[in-house]
């Protein structure tokens, strides 16, 4: 992914929390991809209060990062309006950085989106990808910047998130 012109960082909610947790989210511009939230995701990470909830909507704010529409969000939006709100809240941002990953497939030239994620599920799940679109889970990405020179300690972050309260996936991936 040597062109960073042509690649969008698109991370879901669980590598969000866990940053936020470390006190590292702006090691997500370590790359120098552009970064994009997708609007679902950033209403998970932040309409209920967490304990990272305010630091998180505080960074997108401060950093005026793109937030990224999807009909998904505008969906969930419209079901919560209605009397009773509908229930279905699992899996919403998943389903929207996929819509966003196939809206990125359809573009000329096509630009790389990278799927940040977390969730162990997702890592088994038969989860679609554009061919010009990657998965890469937390651990991989600080993995990739410490591997890089930009980072000095991979683990390092996942134990200042441990630390301060986060349940960090213990899955591991085999490297490739």
């Amino acid at each position: 992914m040597s062109d960073q012109a042509g690649v969008v960082l698109l991370p879901d909610a669980g590598p969000l929390i866990t940053l936020a947790y470390a006190d590292a989210l702006d090691l997500l511009f370590k790359p120098g991809w552009p970064l994009a939230l997708v609007d679902m995701v950033l209403d998970e990470v932040t309409r209920n209060q967490t304990p990272t909830s305010q630091k998180l909507a505080q960074w997108a704010n401060a950093h005026v990062l793109p937030v990224l529409p999807t009909r998904i969000f505008a969906h969930f939006k419209q079901m919560q309006s209605e009397s009773p709100p509908s229930p279905r809240r699992a899996n919403l941002g998943e389903l929207a950085i996929q819509e966003v990953m196939n809206d990125l497939a359809l573009e000329s030239p096509p630009r790389t989106g990278v799927f940040l994620f977390e969730d162990h599920k997702i890592a088994r799940a038969s989860f679609l990808l554009p061919e010009n679109c990657r998965k890469v889970s937390t651990r991989a990405f600080l993995i990739y910047l410490e591997q890089r020179g930009w980072l000095a300690s991979a683990a390092e972050i996942e134990r200042r998130a441990i630390r301060a309260g986060r349940n960090f996936s213990q899955l591991r991936l085999p490297p490739g």
